[in-house]
């Protein structure tokens, strides 16, 4: 029987972290505190919400010297929740991929769930993944804490051992390694800096995948593409 696979969201299935990487370092660079993109990446990419706004609000306090004004993420999340309605699409050949497993399957992501749904619903993932959908608030530690993984695969009934994650973070390849599963990067989010695939092999990575046909290829022990 195939291993239960579960994959990361953001950057992975969808395209969500080309669209609102632009949207954080514009709102910032407004407030004057301006990020090299590959920098903000290589901080924040799979971090939880919380984390996530802690950072931010710990940057600005050391530009300006406090933190950052009130409302600014109410702000930046109806930006940011906006601009995916409008733009958000499935990464290319993760649709194909993801119904073709017939094993137990989840997403584990660190968006907050809500979001997280909305984000799958509109790209069709929704039906494939049912129940079977946790977002960072899930869980009291997020990646790359492992206890997003742990939840994931207890909801499956499936054992760790026989897990496999695909993610695109350093966080989350961490959070994958500690929870006893095999991880395999992807890196075909269109948002991954140069050299990020190495990154993600040093996190722990068993491999590095730009393309979900070369994913399926692995997965399967043959080109799926052949038997369409």
């Amino acid at each position: 029987m195939d291993r239960a696979v579960i994959f990361d969201c953001d950057g992975v299935l969808v395209n969500t972290e080309t669209i609102v990487i632009d949207i954080e370092l514009k709102a910032m660079a407004e407030l004057g505190v301006p990020y090299k993109r590959d920098a903000f990446i290589s901080k924040y990419l799979g971090s939880s919400e919380d984390d996530f706004e802690a950072g931010l609000n710990a940057d600005h306090r050391s530009v300006h010297g406090a933190g950052l004004p009130a409302g600014f993420f109410a702000a930046l999340e109806r930006r940011r929740v906006a601009a995916l309605e409008a733009d958000v699409a499935a990464i290319e050949g993760a649709h194909a991929f993801a119904v073709s497993l017939t094993g137990a399957r989840a997403v584990a992501s660190s968006s907050r769930t809500p979001v997280l749904k909305m984000k799958l619903e509109k790209t069709g993932f929704a039906p494939l993944f049912g129940a079977h959908v946790h977002g960072g608030d899930d869980v009291a530690k997020a990646k790359p804490a492992p206890d997003l993984f742990l939840r994931a695969a207890a909801h499956l009934g499936a054992d760790p051992a026989r897990c496999l994650v695909i993610e695109d973070s350093v966080f989350g390849v961490t959070a994958a390694r500690r929870a006893g599963m095999d991880v395999w990067g992807f890196t075909g989010g269109g948002h991954c800096p140069d050299g990020h695939g190495e990154t993600l092999k040093a996190a722990g990575a068993a491999a590095v995948y730009a393309h979900f046909d070369a994913i399926a290829v692995a997965f399967h022990g043959r080109d799926e593409r052949a038997t369409q």
